[in-house]
């Protein structure tokens, strides 16, 4: 018969240990015994505690245990009584089991010997390293294995300054990449003197008094519309989703900067977007910001729900709309490039008070120009 190893004699011993904890409340379902096969008047087996074969208090651990202490037979042979049916016999040579569980000495790689992949010739080990090896194979039995600490750490939000501000937007996330890699980003300072200068279609727009709500989405001040408010260009037909206001103003014409800029965001079938970028500077007041600041939110992702029919971004337009048009991207992250972008020429004004207003919650909030890369930009007479 193969004679079992000290790891399979602790692992059995673990397990017996385990199932006599959980059997203390209750009447025991599991009677672990180890005794010497012999006649009942017969003594305890030599090398063996008394207590293994009368019944002890002693836990089938501490009988096992004891059991193979040095100084015994050189053999011993143990029998395992488990719910009054006896089991087979397992023989174990003391001295080769004990010297498994030596602790390798921390030793330059080399080839083992004969006599140490036998375990011949190693010493025995001592008895609290024998205890210590029976509980470490227990503790999975009676333990839960550890658990995770929680979720990955947040995903890096990204700004306008600092270690996440514009020039470290590519590298925050994969998704981000095109903010660093794009040929066709925006914004972009429109040379006048660059631009193809020709007849260009005129803007269609079907702008409706609408609701919606106004939310601080910490980058910026966001209107979502609900309606069918429509911009036909290239004959195709545009949805508005919503609005959004940077300052100063994100777009240059000629090198200049204009105090903000509200950026009218369209979607077509296809899932086109075209953006409609309304420059403002101060002057008089704008009814539609009026309306749209009375109910500003206090704080980031505060939402508020505007009237029904309160939206009506006519009243944003202004009246002479000769426009740039040129292909670019979305200015916040991810960059998305293919964006139809069409920059009115001519402002709109806001009152210094509407402007004050905006910066005290968002001072800058504008990508810096990127460059065009030889892209043609149309202006439209």
């Amino acid at each position: 018969m193969t004679r079992p190893t000290l790891p399979h004699l602790l692992w059995l011993l673990a397990l017996l240990s385990a199932a006599a904890g959980l059997a203390r409340a209750a009447e025991p379902a599991l009677v672990p015994a180890i005794k010497k096969p012999a006649p009942p008047t017969a003594p305890a087996a030599p090398g063996l505690p008394a207590s293994a074969t009368t019944g002890s208090s002693k836990s089938t651990a501490q009988q096992l245990l004891e059991g193979l202490e040095p100084g015994g037979p050189p053999k011993k042979r143990l029998t395992l009584v488990i719910n009054g049916k006896e089991k087979k016999y397992i023989t174990m040579q003391a001295s080769e089991a004990l010297a498994e569980s030596t602790p390798a000495k921390a030793a330059a790689p080399r080839a083992a010997g004969p006599s140490e992949r036998t375990g011949a010739g190693r010493p025995p080990a001592s008895r609290p390293y024998t205890r210590a090896r029976a509980a470490a194979l227990a503790a999975p039995l009676t333990k839960e294995p550890p658990k995770e600490s929680g979720p990955a750490a947040a995903e890096a939000a990204w700004s306008y300054q600092g270690e996440t501000g514009p020039p470290a937007w590519a590298s925050l996330k994969p998704e981000f990449v095109l903010c660093g890699t794009g040929k066709r980003q925006s914004p972009i300072n429109i040379d006048d003197a660059e631009t193809l200068q020709g007849p260009a279609e005129p803007l269609q727009f079907n702008y409706l008094p609408s609701e919606g709500s106004v939310v601080n989405n910490g980058y910026t001040i966001q209107v979502d519309v609900i309606g069918d408010n429509l911009l036909s260009v290239r004959g195709s037909t545009y949805k508005l989703l919503h609005l959004q206001f940077h300052a100063p103003s994100e777009e240059r014409i000629n090198f200049r900067s204009y105090a903000m800029v509200a950026h009218l965001v369209h979607r077509n079938a296809e899932g086109q977007l075209a953006i409609v970028a309304v420059l403002l500077d101060p002057g008089t007041a704008n009814n539609l910001i009026h309306k749209i600041w009375t109910h500003m939110p206090l704080d980031t992702g505060d939402r508020v729900r505007l009237p029904t029919g309160l939206i009506d971004l006519n009243e944003l337009l202004p009246k002479e709309q000769r426009y740039y048009q040129f292909f670019g991207s979305l200015t916040t992250p991810p960059c998305t490039e293919g964006v139809l972008w069409l920059v009115f020429k001519q402002p709109t004004s806001i009152s210094r008070e509407q402007l004050r207003l905006f910066t005290q919650l968002f001072p800058n909030n504008a990508r810096p120009v990127q460059a065009t890369n030889g892209r043609p930009v149309r202006s439209a007479r």
